[in-house]
């Protein structure tokens, strides 16, 4: 067993206090922690379980492994040994703490030769599962420590999984609980299928493409080839509507560009006005080689905040009139560029044709003549206050998108039908289940870029997400995307989602599914008995930051009908729960709010007691002498005053907080540490918990370390 080094009892606690004391309670590594985590922020470096599917707000490994094992070991463990077991360790010997070698590593990255990995001396910690001889060591520490048994790592809130899968890496029993379905079925691949099923890779690859070869021969006339091998892979939309002066068309595009490399370089679309004066057409044009910048700027689009100008007449269209055409549906789907696969191999960019625009025809006529289609998604949305598409008459869920983008989605998900009964004949019960759960995430993807909220990526000519802003906006230039041609297609997709697949199962090979146990209810109301969970992490909502049933609702409703077969438990209801979710939601009290009481406070209080209620549940499943560790991250001093006040209903006392870096910083300032000052606080004392300097909570999380007083 690694050498131990005492460490100094935490001042708030007496000496001969019943509680078992832990390493959070004392002094951690913090500064080599929230460099880790800043290194996987890069996009290009993340975790395989971020690319199963989109979710918000995911703890960094590096944070989730800290609160973890300094919540379960005792306090002698130094900072040396901790960091050592999180993998944080050079592999070279070294003549310093590992916290100053990775300090100094951070200082001297600019000037690194090779990549991140070479400078630092270690590979990112996600990448390595501790060995069998190092979980044997902690395992021993733990079960001298609690009593001659493993401590169970309880989530009650576990949205993407982070905490639980590091849990289960280190061979802890492991409860994960979650209320909305769409985590939920993150958690059964993350947790279940990975360390029980394995490797699926040959399955993935024979059933991915099964589905793609079925849907790619249905949507071939929906996607016509320009010439032979030519098949659009994107088609770049956005809407056009009537002038009331001319009756010339107005497209909505704010910009012209198609792909641009740089303010004056790319490719973009041209319009001109007809003969005749009643719509426009489009050219494909290359700055600078067919036009330079002062003769046409593709930035000068006709649609700016105040309105949209007619190319034609020059009349302006107010931003009203606008929002009353497309909701009433004045409208039609312009195309004025279409991304292609050469013959040659690579892509380029043509304008549109005829047969485009028939094929486009043709979509609508058989969402209007097709039964099955005709009622897909008729699912009333959820219009939250960070809805801004209502207002044009997204009102339903299959109002979210194109006559094509429907038919390309209904394409796949018959393709995936066709299969699932033989996928269910042919392998065992849990083994078809994850096949199948696993390619209806896959499809989930592919819907998140190729709707009326998924904007077209001008800086590389792609796809946008569509939850990326966290928030449902009609885009004026969005796609209608080809899954079966050119990059970001199903098959892209896919092998994404398989190779995440892959690298999770190979961190679990060696844990047992038995040990995990994953619900799907409210915190408040845990299948869990008393007094039978040794530590809790928690990284509750996020306040009013994402109303997460909201935006999951575009995923659940496809989701839903891929899967409702498979996991008919978790996907029941039309939408996901808004009415117990925990969070800040002021759209839930806009009918009810008066003078005296503003949507804003009610949500507040309403937020307050949905926490208060689960840490009340979270202080009855936890043991006398366990830990609760509280992981919280937001800018505004009204998330940290309400959750504060739900921890003091609760019952627990606060025994340590430390700041944590765990977000890339969003503007370029320097990464600075939160200065924070706990009081002991039991239930019912109506003091201050934290003072703080709210300014640096931008950067910066904090852990709040907390007893149950039982």
């Amino acid at each position: 067993m690694s050498d131990l080094a005492m460490s100094q009892y935490p001042k708030n606690q007496d000496s001969d206090s019943e509680l078992k004391r832990v390493a959070i309670e004392g002094n951690l590594p913090l500064k080599a922690v929230g460099i880790e985590n800043l290194k996987e922020a890069n996009p290009y470096f993340m975790p395989p379980h971020r690319y199963l599917h989109p979710w918000f707000a995911r703890r960094p490994t590096p944070a989730s492994r800290l609160a973890i094992l300094a919540s379960i070991l005792p306090p002698e463990v130094d900072a040396n040994t901790l960091l050592d077991w999180m993998q944080i360790k050079p592999r070279d010997e070294i003549d310093v703490d590992i916290e100053e070698y990775v300090a100094e590593k951070k200082r001297t990255e600019d000037d690194r030769d090779g990549n991140l990995e070479d400078h630092y001396g270690y590979p990112r910690p996600y990448t390595r599962t501790p060995t069998t001889d190092e979980k044997a060591d902690i395992h021993e520490l733990l079960r001298d420590h609690w009593d001659g048994e493993l401590p169970t790592v309880l989530d009650p809130t576990a949205g993407g999984g982070v905490i639980p899968f590091e849990s289960l890496r280190y061979g802890l029993p492991t409860a994960a609980n979650e209320l909305n379905p769409v985590p939920t079925v993150m958690l059964k691949v993350l947790l279940e299928y990975a360390p029980s099923v394995g490797s699926l890779q040959s399955e993935l690859n024979r059933w991915g493409d099964r589905i793609d070869e079925l849907a790619e021969e249905e949507l071939e006339p929906y996607f016509p080839s320009e010439g032979e091998r030519q098949t659009p892979s994107h088609y770049a939309c956005t809407y056009a509507v009537d002038c009331p002066e001319c009756g010339c068309d107005i497209p909505m595009a704010k910009k012209w560009w198609l792909q641009k490399r740089s303010s004056s370089k790319g490719v973009a679309a041209r319009p001109s006005v007809s003969e005749d004066g009643t719509e426009i057409e489009y050219e494909v044009v290359r700055l600078p080689d067919d036009v330079k910048k002062s003769e046409y700027n593709p930035q000068d689009g006709p649609h700016t905040r105040s309105g949209a100008e007619c190319l034609n007449c020059g009349i302006v269209m107010e931003s009203d009139a606008i929002q009353d055409r497309i909701h009433d549906s004045e409208f039609r789907y312009e195309i004025y560029g279409v991304k292609y696969e050469k013959s040659s191999g690579g892509t380029a960019w043509r304008a549109p044709t005829q047969a485009d625009y028939e094929a486009q025809s043709k979509a609508a006529d058989r969402i209007d003549t097709d039964f099955d289609l005709s009622t897909l998604l008729d699912v009333k949305r959820y219009i939250g206050d960070e809805d801004r598409a209502g207002p044009y008459g997204v009102t339903k869920w299959r109002d979210a998108f194109t006559p094509r983008q429907l038919v390309t989605q209904y394409e796949y998900l018959q393709a995936y039908k066709q299969c699932q009964e033989e996928i269910l004949n042919q392998y065992d019960e849990q083994k078809a289940e994850a096949v199948l759960t696993i390619l209806a995430l896959v499809a989930s993807k592919v819907i998140d870029r190729n709707t009326r909220f998924s904007p077209l990526d001008t800086s590389n000519g792609l796809l946008g997400d569509a939850l990326g802003g966290k928030h449902f906006t009609l885009q004026w230039a969005f796609v209608e995307n080809n899954p079966a041609a050119g990059n970001q297609d199903h098959q892209d997709h896919l092998d994404r989602v398989r190779d995440s697949y892959e690298e999770i199962a190979t961190y679990l090979e060696n844990e047992d599914a038995d040990d995990v146990q994953i619900s799907q209810r409210d915190a408040a109301d845990l299948p869990i008995d008393s007094d039978s969970i040794q530590s809790i992490i928690i990284d509750p909502p996020y306040y009013d930051s994402i109303i997460y049933s909201e935006m999951s609702d575009m995923s659940y409703v496809w989701l839903k009908e891929y899967l409702q077969d498979i996991h008919p438990e978790v996907f029941s209801d039309d939408l996901t729960d808004k009415s117990q979710e925990a969070v800040a939601n002021v759209a839930e009290y806009e009918e009810v709010a008066t003078d005296s009481k503003s949507k804003s406070e009610l949500a507040a209080e309403d937020y307050e007691n949905k926490m208060a209620e689960i840490f009340q549940e979270l202080y009855r499943v936890l043991e006398p002498g366990g830990v609760m560790t509280v992981m919280f991250t937001h800018k505004e001093s009204s998330a940290w005053d309400t959750l504060t006040k739900s921890l003091i209903r609760s019952g627990f006392t606060i025994t340590s907080t430390h700041p944590i870096t765990s977000e890339m910083p969003q503007r370029m300032t320097p990464v600075v540490e939160v200065q924070l000052t706990v009081l002991c606080c039991s239930q019912g004392e109506n003091r201050t918990i934290v003072r703080r300097n709210l300014k640096r909570f931008q950067l910066c999380g904090a852990m709040s370390v907390l007893r149950p007083v039982k």
